[in-house]
């Protein structure tokens, strides 16, 4: 009987794994701009979240620790290997798109350009914040630094974003349009 009650327990843990999926890509994307990098971390993450699921001890903590788990993974790869970027790698966008998707893709690409101007700790800070939602005191133990440190960061990180963000000039039809407000 407790075989099959861990059996069903194990097989719950692989779907809640499945949910954070999508998520913890989000993250990695936003820490490394590489796909298959984003991707590689979250497999190594889920692979050592489902390893050590023993360790958990809160359900109610899991995101955190999936979190946590990534942030270490991604620590992990600066150690293994050296920050370089394959010119062949590099997505080259399209110049002949509509007006509108033109401008909309201009205003994402700097932003984009923005946040990975940004330190590596305000970038992490923000992405977890801003892109996931999440509280600060779970940022500080994904990240493993004080509170203070997440509210600081995240500060200058929105302030570094917003100046960036205003100054930055969108060509349009025939005028210069300015982002008036950044959040």
């Amino acid at each position: 009987m407790n075989v099959i009650a861990n059996l069903c327990k194990h097989q719950q843990f692989k779907r809640t794994l499945a949910d954070y999926r999508e998520n913890l890509y989000r993250i990695a994307y936003s820490w490394c701009h590489n796909p298959a990098l984003a991707d590689d971390l979250v497999q190594e993450a889920l692979a050592k979240a489902l390893k050590n699921s023993s360790q958990l001890r809160d359900q109610k903590t899991i995101k955190a620790w999936l979190y946590r788990i990534l942030s270490n993974c991604w620590r992990d790869h600066f150690r293994r290997s050296r920050d370089c970027v394959d010119v062949d790698d590099v997505v080259l966008v399209e110049q002949d798109t509509p007006d509108l998707k033109h401008d909309r893709n201009q205003i994402v690409q700097r932003v984009r350009d923005a946040i990975a101007l940004l330190p590596m700790g305000q970038r992490q800070v923000i992405s977890l914040v801003d892109l996931e939602g999440c509280s600060y005191i779970e940022v500080a133990q994904i990240l493993d630094v004080p509170i203070g440190t997440v509210m600081s960061r995240l500060s200058r990180a929105r302030k570094a974003l917003k100046e960036r963000l205003l100054a930055a000039e969108l060509p349009g039809d025939s005028s210069v349009h300015r982002l008036r407000t950044a959040k």
